[in-house]
């Protein structure tokens, strides 16, 4: 059937609805499937033709066409003007561009040219003959489509021979199909963002949309109706003030435009480096760069312009500018916050508020910054150290005797302690050197107070030195000598004198014989 014959048909069934049944426009335009303001045009016109349901019943379409839309009298054998449908085509893409403001346009310059529902007509024929890839309606700026290539390239290593195949990705803007190109070694997460950041360098702005696969790096959780995207790729998308929009599993139409881009790469840029050998990948991008500037340049086969050309004319004005601040890559992992209150990150132990031992967090991880949010909210932020399983405290993490026991140091404590006397000062020295880590000693050394407040500071002092001349600083020494109930005093002071007995020969019972340099009797 053609075209004009089903619009006279709709038009028919409008002026039955709304003068016949006396329905509203809203419901007349969502009955037949066009807006509301078309259906008051459609009135609005019979109603200047004087025309009236019983009349418009008995009419044929032909003649009904010829009231609606009476032809302007022009001279014998001129046709009326048509617009250039590319060029309209080029237009109505661009943000904000209709096809009424495309018409009042065309009305503006030819007054004899066709009303708005011809014109429309005209240009959904014109647009149904053109390339699949041409009647695709894509917005200017609106969409960048983003994938890898089937395609891999072979990079060498120059000293072992070693050959790893080199993942390409390809970014196409919807409006102009200006393609970036770039190949990494991986399709891992942290490749897949800092691909993305490069391709808004190149194209200088950022578009609204972001349209992936549903590939790994990007989408969590596949759905047709609500994928859930990676949080690090969210978070990307929130600093370039985008969002991520996933085509639809199997559904290879959704991304039209970069299966044509991944298509035209292959076959005009990585086809043309089959026979060359590469080393380095800088050295394998330097040469796609060069390829990509001519592919861009190229006309497209059935249009005169580039994808360079266009995009200069279409996409980029309408593309939104780059943030000040540079994307820093991250990423995140779930940990559960120890009874020490602290989590593991790449080996390392970062504190968190004691308050949240045993819960679930969820860690974000920079380069230079680790990051803990419980619920949606930030509560602990660290400096990244890359010292293997060690500790990273702050302060106010801690419950208040933990922060009480971490600011004693040991020369505080051997201080605090050598007020009962020299000897206990010197107990508590050798107890915190003799650990591992000066910490493991601080209960030892509180323990040795503990037993100067129970038998008194003299006493203390007299079992350390006591302790230090056994050789057993120890707090289990001082505790056993002060359990004795003796005198510790004088046992030290007549220990420290020689004792006089017959029984005893002394130390000079026994002298060498200077001669034979043997040990004699006297």
């Amino acid at each position: 059937m053609p075209a004009e014959r089903l619009s006279m048909r709709k038009i028919r069934e409008v002026l039955r609805l709304s003068w016949c049944a006396r329905l509203s426009s809203s419901v007349v335009a969502q009955s037949c499937g066009m807006g509301r303001t078309t259906v008051r045009e459609y009135l609005q016109r019979a109603e200047r033709a004087g025309l009236c349901w019983s009349q418009a019943e008995e009419m044929t379409d032909e003649a009904l066409e010829e009231r609606l839309f009476p032809c302007v009298n022009l001279p014998e054998g001129q046709q009326r003007p048509l617009p250039d449908w590319a060029e309209v085509h080029k237009q109505y893409r661009r943000k904000g561009v209709t096809l009424l403001l495309l018409w009042e346009e065309y009305k503006a310059r030819f007054p004899e040219g066709y009303e708005y529902s011809r014109f429309c007509d005209f240009y959904r024929a014109w647009a149904e003959k053109q390339p699949v890839w041409m009647r695709q309606d894509h917005k200017a700026g609106e969409r960048v489509y983003v994938d890898y290539a089937g395609m891999t390239v072979p990079v060498q290593d120059r000293a072992t021979g070693e050959v790893r195949e080199a993942q390409v990705f390809v970014a196409a803007l919807g409006a102009s199909s200006y393609t970036f190109v770039e190949a990494t070694f991986t399709q891992t997460l942290r490749d897949w963002l800092n691909s993305h950041c490069r391709a808004f360098t190149f194209f200088g702005d950022v578009p609204e949309l972001i349209v992936p696969d549903n590939l790994r790096s990007a989408i969590n959780r596949s759905c047709r109706y609500d994928p859930e995207s990676n949080p690090a790729y969210a978070e990307l998308a929130r600093h370039y003030n985008t969002a991520v929009f996933p085509a639809r599993v199997r559904k290879p139409r959704d991304k039209a435009k970069v299966e044509s881009a991944v298509q035209g790469v292959e076959r005009r840029i990585l086809a043309k480096l089959r026979n060359r050998t590469f080393f380095t990948l800088a050295e394998l991008n330097e040469a796609l760069g060069l390829l990509l500037e001519e592919y861009n340049g190229r006309p497209f086969q059935k249009r005169p312009e580039s994808r360079r050309a266009l995009f200069e004319q279409v996409d980029k004005p309408a593309l939104k500018p780059l943030p000040a601040k540079h994307y820093e890559y991250a990423w995140y992992h779930k940990a559960k916050v120890s009874l020490d209150y602290h989590i593991q990150a790449d080996d390392h132990y970062y504190s968190v508020p004691y308050r949240l031992c045993r819960q679930e967090v969820l860690v974000r991880q920079t380069d230079t910054m680790v990051e803990i949010y419980y619920k949606g909210q930030r509560i602990a932020s660290h400096f990244r150290s890359h010292k293997k399983y060690q500790h990273t405290t702050k302060t106010e993490h801690m419950p208040k005797g933990h922060r009480e026991h971490a600011q004693w140091k040991p020369e505080r404590i051997i201080d605090w302690l050598g007020k009962a006397g020299p000897s206990v000062a010197e107990v508590a020295r050798q107890i915190i050197a003799s650990r591992a880590h000066p910490e493991l000693g601080y209960r030892a050394c509180m323990g040795i107070k503990r037993l100067g407040d129970a038998y008194g500071a003299q006493r203390l002092e007299a079992a350390c030195r006591r302790a230090l001349e056994l050789q057993s600083p120890s707090y289990r020494s001082v505790e056993a000598l002060l359990k004795k109930g003796t005198n510790i005093q004088e046992s030290s002071e007549h220990a420290a004198t020689p004792i006089e007995h017959h029984n005893l020969r002394g130390p000079g019972y026994y002298q060498t014989n200077p001669i034979q340099g043997e040990t004699s009797e006297c």
